[in-house]
């Protein structure tokens, strides 16, 4: 599986975490690859639109409170973030909500924690039925 991930300055360290953590998935790197300081948006922007270009089956973007980038990645139309600060919320994203990007805040989550959430949010699949309608109703928001 194709992920895209992207993170700012902050969001540098896990992110090359979970790239080495879960080798098994072929990663996006859109940057930022130094710890100057830079722009979240451009990162969250960057790793969405391989998810909606189809480079990338999901996303995973990081900042330092995962707000910020959050934010930014769910102003990309067709993009549903997520951020998840627990296991279980990075279920039910999938689960529920069908996220197609995950995003983590690097300074308010442990490493062990955000590699658990990842790993939760990988194998965690979209249950359709009663979740598609509300997801559709998303879509129809986002057309507007």
């Amino acid at each position: 599986m194709k992920i895209a991930i992207g993170s700012d300055h902050a969001g540098l360290k896990l992110k090359e975490l979970i790239k080495k953590s879960f080798e098994e998935y072929d990663f996006i790197d859109v940057g930022t690859h130094t710890e100057e300081s830079c722009d979240y948006p451009d990162y969250a922007e960057a790793a969405c639109m391989k998810v909606i270009e189809g480079e990338a089956e999901k996303g995973i973007v990081i900042c330092g409170t995962g707000i910020g980038i959050s934010v930014a990645a769910n102003k990309v139309k067709g993009i549903r973030a997520a951020l998840c600060f627990n296991e279980f919320m990075a279920e039910m994203s999938r689960k529920h909500n069908n996220a197609n990007v995950l995003a983590l805040g690097a300074r308010v989550i442990g490493d062990d924690l955000a590699l658990r959430i990842v790993d939760r949010w990988f194998n965690s699949e979209f249950e359709g039925g009663r979740h598609q309608r509300r997801v559709d109703k998303i879509g129809k928001i986002e057309e507007k």
